[in-house]
C-alpha cells in the first residue's frame, strides 16, 4: 500500500469535560489524537418536534424539489412527492423494480437540475448489488421518464445487506457510497480495487468515468474514488469547502465519519474502532495501521448512522455550519460541532422518535428528519423554549 500521512495529534491540555451520556465501549481502543471521540458534550437545544407528513412505509431519502416541496422514497419500492402542507401524493410509476428484501429496496434520492438521481437495491443474474439510476418527472409528475441505470455494482452479492447507499450530485459528477453486503465471506473485497463493494464511487452525471478518478490508468475500477468502508449510509458536500463527508456503520462499535480522499484506503475490515458482532477481534485486532486513514470521529457504542447535512439556516443560530446526523440505534438526531475539520463537541437532540433515517433542512430552517418505520412519518424540527 502506499504510505498514507495521518492527521497530526493536537497538542492540548488534558481538560477533564463532561461527555454525551451513551454507555460504556464495547471495544475501548485509545482515540488517535484529541477528541476523535467522545467529543466534549454541548450545552442541550430546546426544541419542538411536530409531524409534517405521515402515512409513509420505512422512507429511507429525501430530497427537495426547490418549491417547498419534497421528494421522498419508501424501502419497498416508490416514490412520492410531498406537498409544502405535507400531504404525499400516489406513488411515481415508472420506476425500476427494487430487491426489497433484508436491507434492500429503493434507497436514497436527490434532485439536480430537473434531474432525479436515486440508489436502490438490485437483482441481477445470481445476486444482489447495489444500482443507482436517473431520471425525469413527466410534466404531470406522476411518472418518471427517460430512466436509465448509471451504476451497477459488480459482481452480484448472495447476502441483501449493506448497500450503502448515498447519491449526491456535484456539478457534474454524482458520489455514490457502498457497503460490502456484510457477509464476513465478502467484505474483504472492500479492500478489493476490482470490485465496488464498500468504496465511495464518483461519475460523470451520465455514468462515464470523469478523467481525474485516482484509478484511471492504473489497475482498479476506474469509478472508485476511495476503499476500505464498511456501510456509508450518509453523505452530504461541505457547503463552504465543497469536500464530501461520509458516515459509515461500524459493527460493536467503530461507527466512522469520514473525509474520503482520491485514492485513500480507510481501513475495513483490516482495522476497526469497533469489535465484531460475537465480541471478537476484527482483522488484526488494531484500531488503525501504516496505509490507512483515521476517521475524523468515531462512535463506541455505535449511533448506527443514517443520512446526514450541514445545517445553515437562520432558525438555529448556534448550530450554522454543524452536522446534522440520523441515528437509528438508539435513535436521536445527533449533532457535531466541527472546526477546522475536527468534531469538537456532541450533542444527541432527540432521543425519543425512532429509528432517524435521514436528514433535510428545510428553506426556512426548520429541519427534516424520517422515521424509518413502517409507519414512517417525516418530523419537523424547529426551536423550542427551555
Amino acid at each position: 500500500m502506499r504510505p498514507i500521512l495521518l492527521p497530526a495529534a493536537i497538542l492540548l491540555p488534558v481538560i477533564a469535560c463532561a461527555q454525551v451520556e451513551q454507555g460504556a465501549p464495547n471495544a475501548g481502543f485509545a482515540p488517535a489524537f484529541p477528541d476523535q471521540t467522545r467529543a466534549p458534550a454541548m450545552p442541550a437545544t430546546a426544541v419542538e418536534v411536530a409531524t409534517f407528513a405521515e402515512g409513509l412505509e420505512n422512507p429511507w431519502g429525501i430530497a427537495p424539489l426547490g418549491d417547498g416541496r419534497y421528494i421522498v422514497t419508501e424501502r419497498p419500492g416508490r416514490m412520492r412527492i410531498v406537498a409544502a402542507d405535507g400531504s404525499l401524493s400516489a406513488p411515481i410509476t415508472g420506476l425500476p423494480q427494487v430487491a426489497a428484501e433484508r436491507q434492500g429496496g429503493m434507497l436514497d434520492v436527490a434532485v439536480s437540475d430537473g434531474v432525479v438521481f436515486w440508489t436502490y437495491a438490485k437483482w441481477v443474474g445470481g445476486g444482489y448489488v447495489t444500482a443507482a439510476a436517473r431520471g425525469v418527472l413527466s410534466a404531470d409528475e406522476t411518472t418518471m421518464e427517460q430512466v436509465t441505470d448509471i451504476f451497477v455494482q459488480d459482481p452480484p452479492s448472495a447476502f441483501p445487506m449493506h448497500y450503502g447507499s448515498r447519491i449526491i450530485p456535484d456539478g457534474a459528477v454524482v458520489w455514490i457510497t457502498t457497503g460490502e453486503h456484510s457477509d464476513r465471506s465478502e467484505r474483504d473485497r472492500a479492500q478489493d480495487i476490482n470490485t465496488t463493494y464498500g468504496k465511495v464511487i464518483r461519475l460523470n452525471r451520465d455514468g462515464s468515468v470523469p478523467g481525474d478518478n485516482p484509478f484511471v490508468g492504473r489497475e482498479g475500477i476506474d469509478s472508485i474514488w476511495s476503499l476500505g468502508h464498511r456501510n456509508i449510509q450518509g453523505a452530504v458536500l461541505d457547503p463552504n469547502a465543497g469536500d464530501l463527508w461520509t458516515i459509515e456503520h461500524g459493527p460493536r462499535g467503530g461507527d466512522e465519519l469520514n473525509r474520503p480522499g482520491a485514492g485513500l484506503n480507510y481501513g475495513w475490515p483490516v482495522v476497526s474502532y469497533g469489535v465484531n458482532y460475537n465480541g471478537s477481534d476484527v482483522g488484526e485486532g488494531t484500531a488503525s495501521a501504516p496505509g490507512f486513514v483515521e476517521p475524523v470521529y468515531y462512535w463506541d457504542p455505535v449511533i448506527a448512522p443514517g443520512g446526514m447535512m450541514f445545517y445553515a439556516g437562520e432558525m438555529f443560530g448556534d448550530w450554522e455550519g454543524d452536522l446534522l446526523i440520523g441515528s437509528l440505534n438508539p435513535g436521536a438526531l445527533v449533532r457535531l460541532n466541527v472546526s477546522a475539520g475536527r468534531v469538537v463537541g456532541e450533542e444527541r437532540v432527540i432521543t425519543d422518535q425512532g429509528r432517524i433515517r435521514d436528514v433535510e433542512v428545510a428553506a426556512d430552517g426548520a429541519v427534516l428528519l424520517l422515521v424509518d418505520s413502517p409507519d414512517g412519518t417525516i418530523l419537523r424540527v424547529t426551536p423550542g423554549t427551555n
